[in-house]
């Protein structure tokens, strides 16, 4: 199995984590946890900031002592827009479950001066992107613009069953802006129906690394380098939460070269008969 794969354990608790240091990289945490009814889970930051995402389900939120109320309202992923807050670094968190609740928590470098919140649905309204086999359906949960985090950046992607997605091809891999930003990210996948796969490439332009990996439900995917696009199979929608973070807060992407006309429609190569 590929090392960019990280498999779920279990169906109760953590059932999910990568760690810089599990990763073998610098910046970006995910965990996936899964609670029943009832069940309260705590955590201190530390040095890192926080963005807990509710997948699915409705929790009871304190942050540092402050009662935000019951948040959450899709029981599914695939059922409308997201509730998330951010919890910055040095502050403590508890969520309780009044549904069944699987929460995700991002996780990257702090800093100081940013402040706790609820980020509801319709915050950053979604987005399509794409035209016929390449549409998809975009939540940004925290972009690079609202100038609410140190270093998390979170979005996700609805994608119909067929298409592709994160496609064609980019990469952020260069501390070289304005031109390319450098973003470590991990993909949490879910699949709808549940027993559904899909296929994702993480590669370079050398091939150093060039792996293609299978899918399934509940998957996580480490793209530390090179391209990462996504494709669904017939029959099955994708959905993937997206955690990034680098040196600076800035998503700036580079296109592979050989697939740019995809976006300009100028130097198609020919097809053969």
């Amino acid at each position: 199995m590929s090392e960019l794969r990280v498999r779920p354990k279990g169906d109760h608790g953590l059932v999910t984590e990568v760690t810089p240091e599990s990763a073998g990289w610098n910046y970006v945490g995910f965990a996936l946890e899964r609670l029943p009814v009832g069940e309260t889970l705590e955590a201190d930051t530390g040095a890192r900031e926080n963005c807990l995402v509710l997948v699915s389900g409705k929790a009871k939120l304190t942050i540092d002592g402050v009662d935000f109320g019951v948040i959450g309202e899709r029981m599914s992923p695939f059922e409308g827009p997201p509730w998330a807050a951010y919890v910055p670094a040095g502050a403590r968190w508890s969520v309780e479950a009044t549904t069944p609740l699987e929460l995700a928590v991002c996780s990257a470098p702090g800093g100081a001066g940013h402040k706790a919140k609820v980020i509801p649905p319709g915050t950053h309204p979604q987005i399509v992107r794409g035209k016929g086999s390449n549409t998809r359906h975009v939540t940004n949960i925290m972009p690079e613009d609202d100038g609410s985090a140190e270093s998390l950046l979170v979005v996700e992607v609805i994608t119909p069953a067929g298409n592709t997605s994160s496609y064609p091809p980019h990469k952020h891999d260069q501390d070289n802006l304005p031109h390319e930003s450098y973003l470590e990210e991990t993909y949490y996948h879910r699949l709808n129906p549940p027993q559904g796969y899909a296929f994702q490439r993480v590669y370079t332009d050398d091939r150093s690394l060039d792996e293609a990996v299978v899918v399934e439900d509940g998957d996580v995917v480490l793209a530390p380098k090179g391209y990462h696009p996504v494709a669904t199979i017939h029959g099955y929608d994708s959905y993937y939460l997206n955690t990034m973070a680098g040196p600076k807060r800035v998503w700036k992407f580079h296109n592979e070269p050989q697939h740019e006309w995809l976006f300009t429609g100028i130097g198609a190569p020919a097809k053969t008969s």
